[in-house]
């Protein structure tokens, strides 16, 4: 049975097997989407991600799921690592804070996950539904490592989209200020990351944002 690294586990190897003083965080690139979905009543039900992953971590962690040999990665060999990948962010809540109305909300277990290969890149994209749907006028998305081992950007154009959502709901994207961040990363060594956890606050400074706001 071939060894399958999810990305929590992919995170904890990293920190040891992968850390070396020339390696500087962050680890892995992902490039994000995300949709913010609503039920018939205007309340906000979950989001649904998107996430693509940059060609290293794509390459790596897709070692030996071509299984059977034809150079090419189908949805159904993918499942699995779909699967692992998914539900091993529970730990770091998902990498997602939704506030309604001020009000951080639970989510409940990822649903419908899947993966997809294409461009070298691999597609992860999951539902992430509340655990009790949220009436709203008013609601942030933030999609951010606490650990910054994982480097999310949102994609460009239409990043986070609205679902269902009531008539003049409008979004506001914004993005991190990461000028600084080259030189944060210089000045702090491999053992000040080992120190992050999910709780960590450290990550936030590179959290993309998106407020909906509807009448």
């Amino acid at each position: 049975m071939t060894y399958r690294p999810g990305l929590k586990i992919l995170v904890a190897a990293a920190l040891t097997a992968l850390a070396s003083p020339a390696l500087a965080h962050p680890h892995v690139w992902v490039t994000a989407k995300a949709e913010m979905v609503y039920d018939k009543d205007g309340k906000v039900t979950g989001i649904r991600h998107a996430w693509t992953f940059d060609k290293a971590y794509s390459a790596f962690v897709t070692q030996g799921l071509d299984k059977n040999g034809d150079g090419k990665l189908t949805p159904d060999e993918l499942q699995g690592l779909a699967k692992e990948n998914t539900e091993s962010l529970v730990e770091f809540e998902y990498f997602t804070v939704l506030k309604t109305n001020g009000k951080k909300q639970e989510f409940g277990a990822p649903r419908d996950y899947a993966m997809t290969y294409a461009d070298e890149a691999v597609t992860m994209s999951y539902f992430l539904p509340l655990k009790h749907p949220a009436s709203t006028r008013t609601a942030s998305l933030e999609v951010y490592d606490p650990t910054y081992f994982v480097s999310f950007s949102l994609a460009e154009g239409d990043a986070v989209t609205l679902a269902g959502a009531p008539q003049g709901c409008a979004t506001t994207i914004s993005r991190p200020k990461t000028a600084d961040a080259p030189q944060q990363q210089q000045n702090m060594s491999e053992a000040f990351f080992q120190t992050l956890t999910a709780a960590s606050s450290f990550g936030m400074q590179f959290a993309n944002k998106a407020i909906v706001a509807c009448p």
